[in-house]
C-alpha cells in the first residue's frame, strides 16, 4: 500500500493493527480482572479509555524504535523477548513522567503491571505465530522477471531478503542464460516462451529488465498479456517499489522530460515554505536553551568560533551560507582542504562528537529555513567543491538542486552518511525519489522517522 508517498507492506499494516488491538485487548482484560466495581465505569466514565490508549502509544513507540517493524521475521527468540521487555521499559518510563504533571492520564498500578504482563506473554506468541505463518497467510504476489540485467538481479535479492513486502520471485526467462540462479532465482527458458511460461506458472506480475530491447522485446506478447490482466512493470518502477528510491541506472533524460509526475509544482513549493517556516520558528523558540547551553559547551571546549560558517548549494545552484554548531577543531582542514568526514574523524571535538550523535550541531540551521535558504526537509546541501566533482561524475546530480535543501531528508533516514562515491549515487536516488514525490505528507513522514535517527544517534559521523 501507499501511504505518506511511500510505499508500506500490507503485512506491516496488519500487524501494526493487529498488535495495537492485542495491546488494548490485555490491558482491558487486567482492568476486568482487578477491579471490583464494573470496569464499564472505568472505561467509559473514569478515562480509563484514555489511559490504555496513552500506554498502547508508548509501548507501539518503543517496538518502533527497536525496528521490529521493519523486520518482521524473529531470528532469536531470547532477542525479542529482550526487546519487548525494554519497550515495556519506555511504557512505564513513561508513565512515570506523567504521574508528575498529568495523573490523570496515568492507568493505575497494579493494572498497568498485569497488563504488561499479559503482554509479554501475547504480543511473543502472537509475533513468533505471525513471523512464522502470518507472512505466508497475508499472501504474496508472483513475480516473472524478463531479461536478467544487474537491476533484475538486486531486485530478486531484495524480495528474498524482505519477504514481508509480498513479492515471491518465481524465475526469469533470458536468451543468453544457461540454466543458471540470479539470486537464488531459476531460469525458466528463453524469451520466445514467454506464453508457455505464463500458462505454467501463472505469475501476478511481469518485470522487464532486458538489458537489449532491440528486436528481442516481445511486444505483442507483452501487450496480449497486460490487456489480459497481467501486470507489467519496466525493473525501474519495481527497483523503486522494492527499495524506496528513483533507480540512477535506469533513468534517460526522455523520462526525466516527459515524466508527469518527477518534479513539484508550484504550489507544492509555497506550501512547503510556509509550513517549513512556522516548524522553524518554533523549533528555534522551543530549542533556544538548548542551544544556548551547546554554545557554552563548544566555548568552553576549543578554541575557536562557536558558529561554524560554510559555503553549501542550495536552490537552483545559488550558494549560501550554513550555520552549525562548532564539532571539528578550528584549523580541521588547513592542511587537507575540503574532505568528506570519516568515522571516528580525528578532527572532531570530544564535545562535538556527542553534537555530531545527537544532531544538536545542526540547530543553527532553523535560521537558515526562516531566511528562506533551506527547508524542514529536503536534500542534504552539499559543498561547492564537491557539487562540482559529483556533478561531472554522476549523471542527474544537478537535477537535486531543483528544490530547497533540508535540514533532513529521505536519504538521511534510510541510508548511511556518504563517505564514497557509491554511497553518494544511492543518497542521490533517494533524493530524486524525494523530489519526484514531495508533498506535506512525504516531510511528514520523513520527519517522524528523523526524530528515530536522532534518538538511536543513527547516520551520525
Amino acid at each position: 500500500m501507499r501511504l505518506f508517498r511511500v510505499f508500506i507492506p500490507t503485512s506491516v499494516l496488519a500487524l501494526l493493527i493487529s498488535e495495537v488491538t492485542i495491546i488494548f485487548f490485555c490491558y482491558i482484560l487486567a482492568s476486568y480482572i482487578l477491579i471490583d466495581v464494573d470496569p464499564v465505569v472505568f472505561l467509559f466514565y473514569d478515562s480509563g479509555a484514555t489511559r490504555i490508549c496513552v500506554v498502547v502509544a508508548t509501548l507501539i513507540a518503543g517496538l518502533y524504535l527497536q525496528d521490529l517493524y521493519t523486520n518482521l521475521r524473529i531470528r532469536s527468540k531470547t532477542l525479542f523477548f529482550q526487546q519487548l521487555c525494554l519497550a515495556l521499559g519506555v511504557a512505564f518510563l513513561a508513565q512515570g513522567f506523567l504521574s508528575y504533571g498529568a495523573s490523570s492520564w496515568v492507568l493505575p498500578r497494579w493494572i498497568m503491571m498485569l497488563g504488561s504482563a499479559f503482554c509479554l506473554v501475547f504480543l511473543t506468541a502472537w509475533r513468533l505465530m505471525f513471523s512464522s505463518a502470518g507472512l505466508s497467510a497475508i499472501g504474496t504476489q508472483k513475480v516473472l522477471f524478463l531479461g536478467r540485467s544487474e537491476v533484475v538481479a538486486e531486485i530478486a535479492a531484495r524480495l528474498k531478503e524482505l519477504p514481508q513486502l509480498g513479492f515471491t520471485a518465481i524465475g526469469y526467462l533470458d536468451d543468453a542464460s544457461q540454466g543458471e540462479l540470479i539470486a537464488g532465482v531459476p531460469w525458466l527458458g528463453e524469451v520466445k516462451a514467454l506464453r508457455l511460461v505464463v500458462e505454467q506458472y501463472k505469475p501476478d506480475r511481469i518485470v522487464v529488465g532486458l538489458t537489449e530491447r532491440r528486436n528481442r522485446l516481445p511486444v505483442i506478447d507483452l501487450l496480449d498479456l497486460r490487456l489480459s490482466g497481467l501486470q507489467v512493470d519496466e525493473s525501474a518502477t519495481a527497483f523503486e517499489n522494492a527499495f524506496g528510491r528513483i533507480c540512477a541506472r535506469e533513468l534517460r533524460p526522455g523520462h526525466l522530460i516527459f515524466s508527469s509526475e518527477l518534479g513539484p509544482s508550484t504550489g507544492k513549493l509555497m506550501l512547503q515554505s510556509i509550513y517549513s517556516s512556522l516548524i522553524a520558528l518554533v523549533g528555534a523558540v522551543v530549542t533556544l536553551p538548548i542551544m544556548l547551553i551547546v554554545a557554552v559547551a563548544v566555548k568552553l571546549s576549543s578554541p575557536g568560533p562557536i558558529l561554524f560558517r560554510q559555503a553549501r548549494v542550495g536552490h537552483n545552484n545559488v550558494p549560501f551560507t550554513l550555520y552549525k554548531f562548532r564539532s571539528m577543531r578550528e584549523d580541521a582542514e588547513s592542511t587537507t582542504g575540503a574532505v568528506w568526514a570519516v568515522e571516528n574523524d580525528p578532527r572532531v571535538t570530544p564535545v562535538g562528537r556527542w553534537l555530531r550523535r545527537l544532531r544538536l550541531d545542526e540547530l543553527p540551521q532553523f535560521f537558515n529555513v526562516l531566511r528562506g535558504e533551506m527547508s524542514i526537509v529536503g536534500p542534504r546541501p552539499e559543498r561547492p567543491e564537491f557539487v562540482s566533482m559529483l556533478t561531472e561524475k554522476i549523471p542527474y546530480y544537478r537535477q537535486r538542486h531543483s528544490v530547497k535543501p533540508g535540514i533532513t531528508g529521505l536519504a538521511q533516514i534510510s541510508h548511511k552518511y556518504s563517505d564514497s562515491l557509491e554511497d553518494t549515487i544511492t543518497k542521490l536516488e533517494y533524493d530524486l525519489y524525494y523530489i519526484k514525490n514531495l508533498s506535506p505528507a512525504l516531510d511528514a513522514y520523513i520527519i517522524f522517522h528523523t526524530i528515530k535517527v536522532m534518538l538511536l544517534g543513527r547516520g551520525a559521523q
